[in-house]
C-alpha cells in the first residue's frame, strides 16, 4: 500500500493529544485498508473459514464509536445502526446487501461525533455512569485504539487475501 494518508501520533505529545491522535491513526488505518477497491472487493469473504468482510469492518467501527461515544460517554438515546443478528452475527457484519457509500459516511459521521463527544470532556479521567458502571474518557479512548488495532490486523489479512496488497 503506497497510499498512506495517515498522520502519525506525535511521540511528544500529552496523554489527551496522545490518546486522540493514536485513535484517528487507527481510524485512518481502516480506510487505508479499504481504499482503492471496489464495492463487491469490500464485501467479498476473502479468507474462506471467516465471515469477516473489509465493509464489515467499516460498519463495526461505526457501530463501536456510536456505542462507546455517544451512548456509553454522552448519554445519548441512540439505537443501532444495523440492529439484528443474521445467521448468528450481528447484523453490521451481514453485507451482501449493503449500499457501501452510506457505510463509509455513516461511519465517518460517527467519528466526527465521537471526537466532539471525547472533546467535551475536561480531563481524561473524567467519568460517567453507564449502565451502573463508572468509565473514564481515558478508558473509552484507550479500549477504541485497541478495538482498532484488532481489526485493522484482520483488515491486513483481507486485503492481501483480496488483491494481494500488504503494508502497514
Amino acid at each position: 500500500m503506497t497510499d498512506d494518508q495517515r498522520t502519525p501520533p506525535s511521540k511528544v505529545a500529552d496523554d489527551r493529544a496522545s490518546l486522540t491522535s493514536f485513535l484517528d491513526y487507527q481510524r485512518a488505518t481502516l480506510a487505508m485498508k479499504c481504499r482503492g477497491l471496489t464495492g463487491e472487493q469490500l464485501k467479498q469473504r476473502a479468507i474462506p473459514t471467516s465471515r469477516l468482510t473489509l465493509l464489515g469492518l467499516v460498519r463495526h467501527a461505526a457501530s463501536i464509536e456510536r456505542s462507546w461515544f455517544r451512548f456509553a460517554l454522552n448519554a445519548e438515546d441512540v439505537k443501532s445502526l444495523w440492529p439484528g443478528q443474521v445467521d448468528g452475527a450481528a447484523a453490521e457484519f451481514h453485507v451482501e446487501d449493503a449500499d457501501v457509500d452510506e457505510a463509509f459516511e455513516v461511519w465517518r459521521e460517527e467519528c466526527v461525533r465521537a471526537r466532539a463527544v471525547a472533546s467535551s470532556f475536561a480531563s481524561l479521567d473524567d467519568t460517567v455512569n453507564c449502565g451502573g458502571v463508572s468509565i473514564s474518557l481515558r478508558y473509552v479512548l484507550t479500549h477504541m485504539i485497541e478495538e482498532y488495532a484488532r481489526h485493522n490486523g484482520h483488515a491486513d489479512l483481507l486485503r492481501e487475501a483480496i488483491d494481494g496488497a500488504v503494508g502497514e
